[in-house]
């Protein structure tokens, strides 16, 4: 049975690139901490639901939060190929439409909604409930995760307040709402028929973070960043994908767990980018490497490999250990270890418990980023990246090019970039085939690849080129 995204659009929009940070702006709120401040100004009063189970008062109290996003891409020709493309053609591609749906999490017209459903837009309208439309101005994307946060200049809206993803139980009835074939305004109801659930949906999915809440609530193409609520009307997950054989419902759908989209959308509104957290550790299910290894355990994930200068290395995790806790829950496969990390930012220190020879120990690791680092970075215009100043193609050297974007590298000292063979001034215009404009859209690649990528690009006298790194 194929796994299919719940609404399309594709090519790459911008998602990180930084500068340290250092916490001095105590005026910045999280999301929680602003629905906790206005929510009381959303609770539906005088609302009689019926006894025995019903869905009028969850229904009531979360449609007005759940918008119809509409998106668009101008027509545009591929500047350049792989060598593939130069042996079979490149179509010219005309305009691309899409379509999905998105949660009001702040009264303030801050959106979350997938990252496939915005992906590559020009252009992003925003539909609410009462029929106003406004145009979004993105404010930052995650592919790992498939989400992004939009955001409209309007004040006091209704927004869906944050749940608790972590107490939700299989059985438990949840509600979808969203566009499914532009119908707007659809509510559907299910139970949740599993947690943790991996899927290999997310491109890059070595780094992809996958621990869906799966339900049989009705999902189709539209309901993409729609809200899953519980009957308290309380947002538990945002509706991403659906398991069919068609491309329409079949039975299942997959939420990305609210845990995790506080996170990412706190990230994305204080840094510009999504602060990822790594153990920097090769891991398998137990039940996956249980035979090769001679493991007497039935659950949690096992250590395959444990990187140098990594949080886990520092702590004394060691190939063969197997995770079966993140501070205080438990861990039973890839994706909870994956989600459980997920939640924490770089310089955050976690409890791993792990067994090693038969016993249970736990240590205290400190997680670091994709650079080996304990700190966080905002966005900014340059950079430095494995031995190499970044920065974006200004508008002249464009025009001269004739190209939509790009990152040229200059300065290249000892590094990737110099054992690959790229020469000063070498554009980057795709990664993996992914477009590159910005250094955005570069961090994003390179934060979401491992083993050999494939780097194209132009020199500024014309000259187009082809590297291969290994980047991990």
């Amino acid at each position: 049975m194929a796994i299919v995204v719940a609404s399309f659009i594709g090519a790459i929009v911008a998602l990180a690139a930084y500068k340290i940070f250092i916490k001095e702006d105590s005026s910045y709120n999280s999301f929680e901490e602003r629905q906790n401040t206005k929510f009381s100004n959303y609770t539906l009063e005088n609302v009689t639901v019926p006894d025995g189970l019903n869905f009028v008062y969850a229904a009531e109290l979360v449609t007005p939060g759940v918008v119809h996003i509409k998106v668009s891409k101008e027509a545009s020709v591929q500047q350049y190929r792989s060598p593939f493309e130069e042996l079979f053609g490149s179509p010219r591609r005309g305009p691309q439409e899409g379509a999905g749906s998105g949660v009001i999490i702040s009264d303030d017209g801050y959106i979350v909604t997938n990252y496939h459903v915005v992906d590559g837009a020009d252009n992003i309208q925003v539909i609410l409930n009462d029929n106003r439309e406004y145009n979004a101005k993105m404010i930052g994307q995650d592919p790992s995760t498939d989400l992004a946060l939009v955001k409209i200049d309007e004040k006091d809206l209704p927004f869906i307040r944050y749940g608790d993803s972590d107490v939700v139980r299989v059985g438990e009835w949840v509600l979808a709402v969203g566009n499914p074939f532009e119908l707007t305004s659809t509510v559907t109801a299910g139970i949740v028929s599993a947690k943790g659930r991996n899927i290999n949906i997310l491109r890059r999915r070595d780094l992809g973070i996958e621990s869906f809440i799966q339900t049989d609530a009705v999902v189709n193409p539209g309901n993409s960043g729609g809200a899953l609520v519980n009957l308290n009307g309380e947002l538990v997950g945002i509706n991403t994908a659906i398991a069919s054989p068609t491309g329409s419902y079949a039975g299942y759908s997959f939420a990305v767990p609210v845990s995790l989209v506080k996170k990412v959308m706190d990230d994305l509104l204080e840094f510009g980018a999504v602060q990822r957290a790594l153990l920097g550790i090769s891991i398998r299910n137990v039940s996956d490497a249980a035979e090769e290894y001679k493991l007497e355990e039935n659950s949690g994930v096992f250590i395959a490999g444990v990187n140098i200068g990594s949080a886990a290395e520092d702590a004394g995790l060691e190939k063969g250990d197997i995770i079966i806790g993140i501070e205080n829950n438990s861990i039973k496969n890839v994706a909870e270890l994956q989600e459980n990390v997920a939640r924490n930012r770089p310089g955050d220190k976690i409890d791993v418990t792990f067994i090693r020879d038969g016993k249970e120990r736990t240590v205290s690791a400190t997680l670091k980023n994709i650079m080996g680092e304990e700190r966080m970075y905002r966005r900014e215009a340059t950079m430095e990246i494995q031995g190499a100043t970044v920065e974006e193609v200004n508008d002249e050297l464009k025009e001269k090019l004739k190209i939509k974007g790009g990152v040229q590298l200059n300065n290249i000292k000892q590094g990737k970039w110099a054992e690959s063979g790229i020469d000063e001034g070498f554009i980057v215009t795709s990664v993996d085939k992914r477009e590159i404009n910005t250094i955005n859209d570069l961090m994003a690649s390179l934060a979401n690849s491992s083993g050999g990528i494939l780097i194209g690009g132009i020199y500024p006298d014309g000259e187009e080129a082809y590297y291969g790194i290994k980047w991990q």
